[in-house]
């Protein structure tokens, strides 16, 4: 491990030294591309080099304590401050095997969100609706921006089924385990008798491709037109604004009329299409390293049930790493940091498991 902390560290200071090269700052394209890899190693190389001062630290104490073995008070000194460095070796360990860790390369994209209601009717819809709000204002609490691509309501305030995308750096990282089946477990507004009632809603979270990503040949797809349909409006049913475009190939079909605009839904359909694909790629090239994702926390089987909102109690449980938070208020209102923080430690866990093996 230190042989390729030190490589990492050595290309650290060769990047660094060429940002400060004239015909480097003059070339754009290859300025941004040594930035990022520096962003990238710059975590791994500032703990790596508090492990190895820690290293030296203690290398430094046993020396002094074999030279000022008669000095009792500068002995417990020095032994209080090897108990310290002792303490703080173990941890940096730990941290550099999970930076070491191969990363997700979708990790720092965009994400497009799908929201469907399930199981339990109009319950199901104004669920999905909670979780659309609860992901939007966790989305604002880290001032990433949220854009509704396509929106199905109900005329009760739910929604049948909604994709939006959150834009900020790192928005996949944290989402993508929030794929799967949602279960919640509530008195609905409208059961006049109090009884709970359980509903189900699926959310799909993928990666969303730039252009570059996916090779989407335009023969491939068919593009019709219709007119929008929904709650209302000047522009329902009297333009053809919405779009629908079928992926030949795969079948694939994506539709679109959140916009007045044909032009807009077309944009945003093709968004969506561009994921779908590059998600549909990514699936095929995980079932070639299965053994890899058994190793995962689930990040991607939409029929799995990831988790339970239960309302009367309060809790909500993520049934993968068997966590339960009775803080359902907070949760719902966007703070989802604890779940997401639990996940990804498991993940890590997990990973670090299968690579000693």
């Amino acid at each position: 491990m230190q042989d390729k902390l030190r490589n990492i560290e050595r290309r650290y200071e060769e990047i660094n030294a060429q940002l400060s090269d004239p015909d480097i700052l003059a070339n754009q394209e290859k300025y941004v591309a040594l930035m990022k890899e520096l962003n990238e190693i710059s975590e791994i190389v500032k703990v790596f080099r508090e492990y190895t001062e820690t290293l030296t630290g203690i290398e430094d104490v046993y020396l002094m304590l074999k030279e000022n073995s008669d000095d009792p008070d500068f002995k417990t000194m020095l032994e209080e401050e090897l108990e310290m460095f002792e303490e703080k070796k173990p941890v940096l360990e730990q941290k550099l095997k999970v930076l070491l860790l191969p990363t997700d390369p979708n990790d720092n994209k965009n994400v497009i969100i799908e929201i469907r209601g399930g199981a339990g009717g109009d319950e199901a819809a104004l669920f999905a609706a909670n979780l659309l709000r609860m992901y939007t204002m966790y989305a604002e609490s880290k001032k990433w921006k949220t854009e509704v691509l396509d929106l199905n309501e109900i005329g009760i305030g739910g929604i049948k089924e909604v994709v939006f995308s959150i834009n900020g750096n790192g928005a996949y990282s944290r989402f993508k385990y929030e794929s799967g089946v949602h279960r919640v477990q509530r008195v609905p507004e409208t059961e006049s008798q109090g009884r709970i009632h359980t509903s189900t809603v699926t959310v799909a979270v993928l990666p969303e491709a730039e252009e570059v990503d996916v090779d989407l040949n335009l023969n491939d797809v068919q593009v019709d037109t219709y007119r929008s349909s929904g709650a209302g409006g000047q522009h329902v049913n009297k333009t053809d604004s919405a779009i629908r475009l079928t992926h030949l190939p795969t079948g694939i079909v994506v539709a679109c009329q959140d916009e007045r605009s044909q032009h807009k839904n077309k944009d945003k359909a093709f968004r969506i299409l561009r994921s779908k694909l590059y998600d549909l790629a990514q699936e095929n090239q995980d079932k070639e390293i299965a053994q890899n994702r058994k190793s995962q926390v689930g990040t991607g089987d939409r029929s799995e049930r990831i988790r339970t909102y239960n309302f009367p109690q309060g809790r909500v449980t993520d049934h993968r790493i068997g966590l339960t938070l009775y803080k359902i208020d907070s949760i719902m209102n966007g703070d989802l940091d604890e779940l997401m923080d639990a996940l990804i430690t498991e993940d890590q866990a997990r990973k670090l498991s299968n690579q000693d093996e």
